[in-house]
């Protein structure tokens, strides 16, 4: 029933696979611009939820006195 739940069943052997594919298909000289992309991505969702986060508290960081 937990088939969705993939990830988390992952070993070390599975993971060693799934980055010699993800080599194979992207190439070294791509992955550190996937990484970047990635690591910009997290971070844009990260504050997005900090802002909506403030919101709900009624908290403004921009509006300091």
């Amino acid at each position: 029933m937990n088939t969705f739940l993939l990830i988390g069943n992952l070993g070390t052997g599975e993971i060693i696979v799934l980055a010699i594919v993800v080599l194979l298909l992207f190439g070294g000289k791509k992955i550190p611009e996937l990484m970047k992309g990635l690591g910009k991505g997290i971070k844009n969702f990260k504050e997005g939820v900090k802002g909506i986060e403030d919101d709900i508290e009624g908290t403004d960081d921009t509006k300091k006195d």
